[in-house]
C-alpha cells in the first residue's frame, strides 16, 4: 500500500512539473481566430458579436444540461424499443 501511495505522489509531482510551465504562458488560438477571421477580413466582413453569446456565465453549461435532460428523457421513454428484452427459448410466444 505504501508503494502505491508513493507511486501516485510521484506521478502527480511529475505531471505538475511537466505541464505547469507550458500552461502558464501558452494561449492557443482557435480555428476561428487564425483562419476564419483572416478570410473574413480579406472579404471585408470584420468580426462582430455573436447573436447568442455563450461565453458569459454558465449559459453554455445550462444549454448542455437541458440537452442532456431532454436526451435522457427521450432515451428513457423509448428504452424498451431501443433495447428490447431478450426472450428465453423455452417461453411461450417467443420467436425462435
Amino acid at each position: 500500500m505504501r508503494k502505491v501511495i508513493i507511486a501516485t505522489a510521484l506521478v502527480l509531482l511529475v505531471s505538475v512539473l511537466c505541464f505547469a510551465p507550458a500552461r502558464r504562458d501558452a494561449k492557443w488560438a482557435g480555428v476561428d481566430e487564425t483562419v476564419v477571421e483572416k478570410f473574413a477580413k480579406e472579404a471585408g466582413r470584420p468580426p462582430r458579436e455573436p447573436l447568442i453569446n455563450t461565453d458569459q456565465g454558465d449559459l453554455l453549461l445550462f444549454v448542455f444540461l437541458v440537452a442532456g435532460t431532454a436526451g435522457g428523457f427521450v432515451g428513457g421513454y423509448y428504452f424498451r424499443e431501443l433495447f428490447p428484452p431478450k426472450h428465453k427459448t423455452g417461453e411461450k410466444g417467443a420467436d425462435v
